[in-house]
């Protein structure tokens, strides 16, 4: 196995968790505390089905709560996919130095960490409406099945994509009174957004998955990587701008989507599929993606 000099290991002591006792730290580590880029692009869609729905600002607490229950739901997400994934993670370069992997966590102490994180997420549970809320606890059986996808399918990300994107029905349940086309369709979007995302991280461990036979849609596209996620990312704008019609006919909605089109379009056409470090820079900068999209639909929620 090859390790490449840019691959930027998964687990960094870092920031503030850097400055964490050392019998703490690798608790933060494990639930990402250290990589903040997974809670915000959790978060992210469930933001946007509030603007969108017009809760920008009368629903901010909404927002705030989300965004709690982002951080804690992406770390219990993290914990529960590296118990099931111990044995890969040990394998790859990138994620050999995750807590489990490394043995600075055992499993039971893991266990332990996810039913603490699980917990917060019940408290932001409880602010929701009974119907959002058991919107929201759907998505679970979701979550427990996604570390086995890269196991059985060539599209994890997809499955990643449902997953990810599911605060968008939760906050526009939420605010809105029930599920429309709007908010379907904003969900329907952020999925092709996720898939488009993740195979450009997929990127950096491409060589290592396909050692250990792990399954992505990075291996899948193979040279064509570049298109599939330009395809990816332009559905995703396609699905959103029929939200935002439906939301608002008026031509002129399509131009609070131009922005992000413009940043998922640079994503694209300076994406080198061999080069690991500018892929995670690519990935990362979704949470700037992530906040032009939202700024659209604010504008468009708050307009009606």
């Amino acid at each position: 196995m090859t390790t490449a000099p840019d691959i930027t290991p998964d687990s960094e002591h870092r920031g503030l968790v850097a400055a964490l006792p050392a019998s703490i730290r690798p608790f933060a580590l494990l639930a990402r505390f250290d990589r903040p880029i997974g809670w915000w692009l959790l978060f992210w869609p469930g933001a946007w089905a509030v603007a969108l729905a017009g809760g920008a600002v009368a629903r901010w607490t909404l927002i705030a709560w989300l965004l709690l229950g982002s951080v804690a739901m992406r770390g219990a997400g993290c914990v529960y996919n590296d118990i099931i994934d111990r044995d890969l993670d040990a394998a790859v370069a990138r994620t050999r130095s995750r807590p489990i992997a490394s043995g600075a966590v055992s499993v039971k102490a893991a266990w332990a960490w996810l039913l603490i994180l699980s917990l917060l997420g019940l408290l932001v549970l409880l602010q929701l409406r009974l119907d959002t809320a058991v919107l929201a606890v759907a998505s679970l059986a979701l979550v427990a099945a996604y570390p086995f996808m890269k196991r059985i399918t060539w599209w994890p990300q997809a499955w990643l994509g449902l997953v990810f994107s599911w605060a968008a029905l939760v906050g526009w349940l939420e605010t809105w009174g029930t599920l429309t086309a709007p908010g379907l369709l904003l969900y329907a979007g952020s999925i092709f957004w996720v898939i488009g995302y993740d195979t450009i991280y997929a990127l950096q461990d491409r060589e290592d998955d396909a050692l250990i036979g792990v399954r992505s849609s990075a291996l899948r596209m193979g040279p064509h990587v570049r298109t599939g996620t330009g395809i990816c990312y332009g559905l995703a704008l396609f699905l959103w701008a029929a939200a935002f019609w439906l939301h608002r006919r008026d031509p002129l909605v399509w131009l609070a989507l131009l922005p992000a089109a413009l940043h998922l379009l640079w994503q694209v056409a300076t994406l080198r599929p061999d080069d690991g470090a500018g892929a995670l820079a690519r990935f990362r900068s979704n949470r700037f993606a992530g906040l032009l999209i939202f700024l659209g639909c604010a504008v468009v929620g708050t307009a009606l």
